[in-house]
């Protein structure tokens, strides 16, 4: 790969994990296309990560259609495309997060809308022009709770699940087009959301996501194979050995 002439697509990039990438690339020069809802946290990223390299930054919600359309149309009209799409942004829906039994159904709608949903949109959008060059990456953010079942995070978990499975068909699907197709489990991590989802538990002792964010920069720039899932954290200081 050439990161100076590399644009990445990635959401939820205000904070977190999503922020802790965005400045990681920007360090290596990719051209970059953020998004997340908060206005005021995103325009300070992109002052931020300005300094560095070309930004583009649009605040929205990932699961309206038409600020998804914006984007990829904003990346390809001042970038030529978009090269990387990295799928980070998540919601965990009502907090305290209910039980299944008392999970309304509108919430879990809105749930897969973000978490589900809106990253096929964007795929749908991006994939066109990858497979016209034969090249491009896809990372899906996941969890650990899309494969085990933890109580309490059933609609979560469920939408997560969804998104893994839908991220191996996908890659069964454009098999030989030379676009790269990831899902990432970051792992436990000390951030807003996930204080959100367990309000009250200390998660000091949980890695940030400035410890996980390098495995993200790796699989995107050293791995070759066409779909892998990756546990970030054990990927950080194990190698390859954080694949499954």
């Amino acid at each position: 790969m050439q990161p100076s002439r590399q644009t990445a697509l990635i959401t939820g990039a205000s904070r977190g994990l999503g922020l802790e990438v965005a400045r990681l690339l920007a360090r290596r020069r990719y051209r970059l296309v953020l998004t997340s809802r908060g206005e005021a946290a995103l325009a300070a990223a992109a002052g931020e990560l300005g300094q560095l390299t070309e930004v583009i930054a649009l605040p929205g919600d990932i699961a309206d259609g038409g600020h998804a359309e914006r984007l990829v149309r904003a990346g390809r009209k001042r970038f030529g495309g978009i090269d990387v799409l990295i799928n980070n942004a998540s919601t965990i829906g009502p907090s305290p997060m209910p039980a299944l039994a008392d999970y309304p159904t509108d919430e879990l709608s809105a749930v897969f809308a973000v978490n589900v949903i809106a990253p096929l949109r964007l795929i749908q959008l991006v994939l066109p022009n990858m497979r016209a060059r034969g090249a491009g990456v896809i990372v899906n953010v996941s969890s650990d709770a899309g494969v085990e079942s933890y109580a309490g995070w059933g609609g979560y978990g469920a939408s997560k699940a969804a998104l893994e499975h839908l991220t191996r068909v996908l890659a069964a699907e454009i098999e030989g087009s030379g676009v790269r197709v990831y899902i990432v489990d970051p792992g436990d991590m000390n951030t807003v959301m996930h204080r959100d989802a367990e309000s009250g538990v200390n998660l000091g002792h949980l890695p940030g996501p400035d410890v996980v964010a390098p495995a993200v920069l790796r699989v995107i720039e050293q791995e070759v194979a066409p779909f892998g899932r990756y546990e970030a954290q054990g990927l950080a200081t194990a190698g390859a050995g954080g694949r499954s």
